[in-house]
C-alpha cells in the first residue's frame, strides 16, 4: 500500500519542459520576486509582460535548438548572438527553479560573452532541498544527448551552495577569471565536468 502524502509534502523534484500547465506557477514565482536572469532582476517583470502578451510565444523561446529568438541582453544592455539552447523547469508540484543548457554548434567551446554551458536558479523557499544537485545531474544526461563530451559552468567564489552543486556532479574547478566589462567585469570561478 502507497503511504498517504500530506498537503504539505510534495512529489520529488523532476525537470520538465516549460508548458502551459506550469506557466501559473512559473508566473506566481515571478510575482514573488524570483527571477530567472540574477543580474537582471527587471527580467522577471519582462517576462511577465511577454507572458501576458503571448504565453505561447513565451514558451516557445524557452526551447531554441536553433537559435531563432532575438539577440541576448548582457548585464551591461548590450546584446549579443544567442546560442542554441534551452531550459527546463524543476518542478515538484510547483516551480521550484530554472536550469539551462546552451552550446555552439560543432563544438564544446563557448563564446567569450557566455559564461557555461549550463546555468540555474533554484526559487529561494525551494532551497536547501538538493533540488539544484539533482537538476544538474539531469541536464548533463540532455548536454552529452546533445553531443557536447564536457561542459563549463561558471559560479560566484562566494556562492559556497552552487560550488557544492557543481562538484556533487563531478566538477573540477579549472580558473579563476574576471568577466568581460559588459558582464560587470566579476571575478567567478570556471568548473569543467566531463560528459
Amino acid at each position: 500500500m502507497k503511504p498517504s502524502m500530506s498537503k504539505a509534502e510534495t512529489r520529488p523534484m523532476e525537470l520538465v519542459w516549460p508548458a502551459k500547465a506550469y506557466l501559473p506557477s512559473y508566473v506566481s514565482a515571478l510575482n514573488r520576486g524570483w527571477a530567472r536572469d540574477e543580474t537582471r532582476p527587471e527580467s522577471g517583470s519582462e517576462e511577465r509582460a511577454a507572458i501576458k502578451a503571448n504565453a505561447d510565444r513565451f514558451l516557445a523561446s524557452l526551447v531554441d535548438r536553433e537559435a531563432k529568438g532575438g539577440r541576448i541582453v548582457m548585464p551591461d544592455g548590450s546584446k549579443v548572438r544567442r546560442l542554441p539552447g534551452y531550459k527546463c523547469w524543476m518542478w515538484d508540484g510547483e516551480f521550484c527553479g530554472s536550469i539551462d543548457l546552451r552550446w555552439q554548434p560543432g563544438t564544446d567551446a563557448l563564446p567569450l560573452y557566455c559564461l557555461g554551458h549550463i546555468g540555474y536558479n533554484v526559487v529561494p523557499w525551494k532551497q536547501r532541498k538538493g533540488y539544484a544537485t539533482r537538476a544538474l545531474g539531469a541536464m548533463l544526461t540532455l548536454a552529452a544527448g546533445e553531443g557536447l563530451s564536457r561542459v563549463e559552468i561558471t559560479t560566484s567564489p562566494d556562492n559556497f551552495a552552487s560550488q557544492k552543486v557543481i562538484a556533487a556532479n563531478g566538477g573540477v574547478l579549472i580558473e579563476t577569471f574576471i568577466t568581460l566589462p559588459s558582464q560587470g567585469s566579476l571575478t567567478k570561478f570556471r568548473y569543467r565536468i566531463d560528459l
